[in-house]
């Protein structure tokens, strides 16, 4: 109960507001039991805790509050992310030829894309019903309801149907063809700087995931344009560390990655094992280093990466993976950096780094654009970064982006 709490972890200016609000939680339950209270329900005593840590300064109360704040939100999101992880693995077991097709811009997209995101948007907003819901999202149900997207349609109302009822979720019923687009299109908030956003890429890896190798259903949560919590479910990721020859020792695979702003990030195996905590490479000499970039070269330049870790003195290959798992990977210290060069003309998008950025970051790592200006999630559904992104820990960070900027400066005066 709230009054456990002790009083001595609450100090300074938002005192008198907790003080108020614990007053008013007394008062009103006291009222539900004689049953004179227009409350049907214990108030929300997380909600107190985000005023709360708006008015204090104090680092240590702000990890205390967020704590109180997000618990419920990180209870939903793995259990969101879990349950679209086991329906992409059964997609991906028995891959179909049907169960591909192509979006208007042509990138191959999958049954387990659509059902994927309609599973993290149905649990949402079941798991967090008081919350005001908003998703920013990577599908939305457009192809799928014209004639030629019925069967399709179809199949992934099945496949979500029997993901839940395995679940055995209490109070769920059968999904009809258009709960499951409505569920789908609650992606389509634009996201921004104040209030709550939910950002999802219920696929990161697409073409990984059809060729049967990594992908990851990235969740994050962002709140008044920060990101606070982070979820990574990497089906295919081995739970034991991936070398720069991409060889590991046993079988066993499927990791759960995530972090709560402030606490720290760990990660698990998908099944709900013990977590624990991960945290990036100590690695100080760029010599020792290795590092982490796309599987396709069209998602980024091999050469210029190429370029970078040759200055920075980095004796072994790089080790190509796809989609948000070389965050997770990173982030347990498989990896020392993370290089990304989109080319030009691509926009990135927030659903591709959010839940990777702050996994990343609360092990420890940092995490920028090729300029060294932090990622800036507020700005709606792009990232507005200059020429790239950059992953590693705080003592290489110096040393790298100097090697970004000669590199970047050389490959401009080329052309």
């Amino acid at each position: 109960m709230f009054w456990a709490i002790p009083f001595s972890m609450y100090r300074g200016p938002g005192l008198h507001h907790l003080c108020d609000c614990l007053c008013t939680y007394v008062l009103e339950s006291f009222l539900c039991l004689i049953g004179e209270s227009k409350f049907k329900k214990p108030i929300n005593f997380s909600r107190f805790a985000i005023r709360f840590n708006s008015s204090s300064s104090s680092s240590s109360q702000g990890v205390i509050a967020s704590t109180m704040a997000y618990e419920k939100e990180l209870a939903a999101a793995k259990k969101a992310a879990t349950l679209a992880a086991r329906l992409c693995q059964k997609v991906q077991k028995a891959l179909l030829q049907s169960d591909v097709h192509s979006k208007s811009d042509k990138s191959p997209v999958t049954v387990a894309d659509y059902g994927s995101q309609a599973i993290v948007s149905f649990v949402l907003e079941g798991e967090l019903p008081s919350e005001p819901f908003s998703l920013v999202a990577e599908e939305d149900s457009g192809d799928l309801r014209g004639e030629s997207g019925q069967e399709t349609l179809k199949r992934i109302t099945e496949l979500v149907n029997d993901t839940l009822t395995s679940e055995a979720l209490d109070g769920f019923s059968t999904l009809t063809a258009e709960d499951i687009t409505r569920a789908i299109d609650n992606g389509k908030s634009e996201g921004g700087s104040s209030g709550r956003h939910w950002v999802l890429d219920p696929i990161d890896g697409t073409k990984g995931f059809l060729r049967g190798d990594q992908y990851a259903i990235a969740l994050a949560l962002l709140h008044e344009g920060k990101v606070v919590l982070g979820v990574l479910a990497c089906p295919n990721l081995p739970l034991a560390s991936i070398g720069s020859n991409q060889q590991h020792s046993g079988n066993e695979v499927g990791c759960l990655f995530f972090a709560t702003v402030g606490e720290g990030a760990y990660m698990q195996t998908l099944d709900g094992s013990s977590k624990t905590r991960v945290h990036v490479s100590a690695t100080e000499n760029p010599e020792e280093a290795s590092f982490f970039e796309s599987f396709e070269a069209a998602h980024s330049s091999h050469d210029l990466s190429k370029s970078i870790t040759e200055k920075l003195g980095v004796k072994v290959p790089p080790v190509r993976i796809d989609s948000q798992a070389k965050y997770g990977a990173l982030s347990r210290g498989d990896g020392t950096i993370y290089l990304r060069f989109p080319h030009k003309g691509y926009r990135e998008k927030i659903w591709d780094h959010a839940a990777g950025c702050i996994v990343v970051t609360e092990a420890g790592g940092v995490a920028t654009d090729a300029a060294g200006n932090p990622l800036d999630f507020s700005k709606g559904r792009f990232l507005d970064v200059a020429s790239g992104i950059i992953v590693t820990n705080q003592k290489l960070m110096p040393q790298l982006l100097r090697a970004v900027k000669e590199s970047l400066n050389e490959k401009a005066s080329s052309l």
